[in-house]
């Protein structure tokens, strides 16, 4: 009879499981924080985009949206924009979303004591960068609270894609009363409030951060799912043996060497172009790397051909910061001439550089590789460093879970050559080129200090018309090209694994799939 009990009990269980629509995502890892002020990662803005609704989100196929705000209004002048927030926009403790949330929000992100690495995307923000770094005090910020549902935004210059800005995570907003309650505590879940289609309900590291519908958000009768599993892999070939095992519904970052056996499952493999460039850091602050000659030999060497066909296919050849089909950049990228050479003929100049310099083959010199952890990234760093070994460089190869390796490069830890990649926050040349500016601490990887960079971006930043703004930021990348602070290696194509059970997973350049517009089908 107890037997029979339990059953039933567990049929009782396993049904309300199925019904209840339990999402299992696999994530690139655990995030490094919950508090979005210093997320940076790709999988840290996933969690961010189910957690937070921004006054703009993302639509299905990464359109820019009306969020907590129903609708906005822009001066002629292109410098204030007023955004009306929807009635019925709440937190998930029941409490109303005011516009005074969101001028906290942007306050603290701008405070140089949140030491928010993502602080210069809101810099078009009116005295932003004063705020920042720490000429101002946050009150001077151009964002106030009209009343509790409408709030003004002014900007220094007028910023074409300053909506596309607002649906990154330091767009959103925080609940002023539970940070100022619990602190740097209030990421727990027992503290956290959020104010997007999910909540916070427990999170276990190297496990699951687990994801629960939040009955007060403004559009919850649409949102199908009611639990979202995030569980990291940092080993990719393990999300994918979980994917083909049914315990996980999506599998991103798939390893290139399982993309071709991969194809047997059809329609359920995504190969998407992804506005992105994966790239190598040198640290031009480094007595050795320092020498933009060594960069350009180091660069030349690279045949990025045999890395996209045999390392990682399906991703695209790059020798550009910025990748093709971005927007706001007619003609795309400058190119330098000497990558127009055979490989053979790159090869040849690259060794005769490092020869001037008394390096060969048989007179080495020793650099380190960082990268993290990752079959793919571990097969490329093992390929570049043999075609490093052709022109007198001996790599040896320190390697970290994703959180520490980016930590690790933002805490500007002594390092030489570093793995990083970027996918674009909003379609423009000026979210890749940002990334070298000197005053950039977050992600200037490669400490990269040039005035004459950083005056063609000031100037690039207060230009209206977006043709002569796009010959400018050209010139910019064109220095880019020239001094090799970053090694383009790839632009960026995602891989992922999506189960034929989910129906509403739209294709996009921007790789957003929010959970609130998944359901899955028996």
């Amino acid at each position: 009879m107890n037997l029979f009990r339990l059953f039933l009990t567990l049929c009782a269980y396993f049904g309300a499981t199925a019904q209840a629509q339990i999402l299992l995502r696999g994530n690139d890892g655990d995030p490094e924080t919950l508090d979005h002020h210093g997320t940076s990662t790709i999988a840290e803005s996933r969690l961010m985009d189910d957690l937070y609704s921004g006054l703009v989100d993302f639509s299905p196929t990464a359109e820019v949206v009306p969020g907590t705000a129903e609708r906005w209004d822009l001066s002629d002048d292109g410098l204030t924009y007023v955004f009306y927030l929807r009635e019925d926009a709440a937190w998930s403790n029941g409490d109303p979303v005011t516009a005074h949330d969101f001028v906290f929000a942007f306050r603290r992100l701008m405070d140089p004591l949140t030491s928010a690495k993502y602080a210069t995307i809101l810099y078009p923000i009116k005295k932003a960068e004063q705020v920042n770094t720490g000429e101002l005090p946050p009150s001077e910020l151009g964002v106030r609270a009209i009343d509790d549902r409408t709030l003004e935004i002014r900007l220094e210059t007028a910023t074409p894609y300053f909506l596309d800005q607002l649906t990154h995570q330091t767009g959103k907003p925080l609940h002023q009363a539970s940070v100022e309650a619990f602190g740097d505590q209030f990421v727990k879940p027992e503290n956290m409030v959020t104010n997007g289609a999910y909540k916070l309900e427990s999170s276990t590291l190297n496990a699951r951060i687990v994801l629960r519908k939040n009955e007060y958000f403004y559009d919850a009768d649409k949102v199908a799912i009611e639990e979202v599993h995030y569980i990291p892999f940092e080993d990719r070939s393990t999300c994918v043996r979980a994917w083909e095992a049914e315990e996980v519904h999506i599998c991103t970052d798939l390893p290139a060497q399982d993309l071709r056996r991969l194809e047997q499952y059809g329609d359920s493999l995504r190969v998407v172009p992804y506005l992105g460039t994966y790239y190598y850091a040198l640290n031009t602050q480094d007595e050795f790397l320092s020498d933009p000659e060594i960069r350009l030999a180091m660069s030349l060497v690279i045949d990025r051909e045999f890395l996209a066909d045999e390392i990682w296919p399906g991703m695209i050849p790059a020798t550009s910061l910025v990748p093709v089909g971005i927007n706001n950049y007619p003609g795309g990228s400058p190119t330098l001439d000497i990558y127009n050479m055979s490989m053979l003929d790159r090869e040849d100049e690259a060794m005769a550089i490092m020869a001037r310099k008394g390096i060969t083959k048989e007179n080495p010199v020793h650099v380190e590789l960082m990268y993290n952890s990752g079959e793919n990234h571990k097969n490329t760093a093992t390929a570049i460093a043999d075609m490093w070994s052709e022109i007198g460089l001996k790599v040896t190869f320190k390697i970290r879970d994703a959180a520490a390796h980016y930590a690790y490069l933002r805490d500007k830890g002594p390092m030489q050559v570093a793995r990083a990649g970027w996918i674009g926050d909003y379609s423009d040349p000026q979210n890749f080129l940002f990334l070298l500016e000197s005053y950039n601490d977050g992600f200037n990887y490669a400490r990269y200090d040039n005035p004459e960079y950083d005056a063609i971006m000031v100037r690039a930043a207060n230009e209206l018309d977006l043709d002569v703004r796009a010959e400018i930021l050209r010139e910019a990348e064109a220095i880019v090209l020239r001094d090799t602070p970053f090694l383009p290696i790839y632009y960026y194509s995602s891989f992922t694994l999506v189960s034929p059970r989910i129906e509403g997973y739209e294709s996009n350049v921007m790789n957003k799939h929010l959970s609130r517009y998944l359901t899955l089908v028996d």
